[in-house]
């Protein structure tokens, strides 16, 4: 499937509410590497820096749309397990994440993804596992 049909799909299935309001955008999709951006602005906890919870929101949203695209059209994705490990504070501007497909097979597809600020200095590492199941009937 040509990285414009996958951008399309993931845009179609909708980021959802709390992506939405988080400004999350995704820029690339592939079965093996997402790219998408979120402002630290809005995202931020009460000392100014991004908030890490934000952060790995932006981690599962990209590792969680990677699994639906390894998954297919007639499966599902849903989060198993995720880990953050927090490297320094965003103040400002914009955190880019990318996600890496580590592992995809029939049942799980684990990601890792690394957030970067405006400099390209990493900001966190995450990794996300998601169980593939098979789609519910009528869903």
């Amino acid at each position: 499937m040509p990285a414009a049909t996958h951008l399309d799909s993931i845009r179609k299935m909708g980021a959802g509410a709390l992506a939405e309001r988080m400004g999350i955008e995704i820029l690339e999709a592939s079965p093996e590497r997402l790219v998408g951006t979120m402002p630290v602005e809005g995202n931020t906890q009460p000392y100014g820096l991004l908030h890490g919870g934000a952060s790995v929101v932006l981690a599962e949203t990209l590792g969680s749309f990677g699994a639906a695209l390894v998954a297919g059209e007639d499966r599902v994705a849903v989060g198993l397990d995720i880990n953050a490990t927090h490297h320094r504070a965003a103040r400002s501007g914009v955190v880019t994440g990318t996600a890496t497909l580590l592992s995809g097979g029939r049942s799980v597809a684990s990601f890792e993804v690394v957030l970067t600020d405006d400099e390209g200095r990493r900001v966190c590492t995450a990794r996300i596992s998601c169980l593939l199941r098979d789609r519910a009937p009528g869903a």
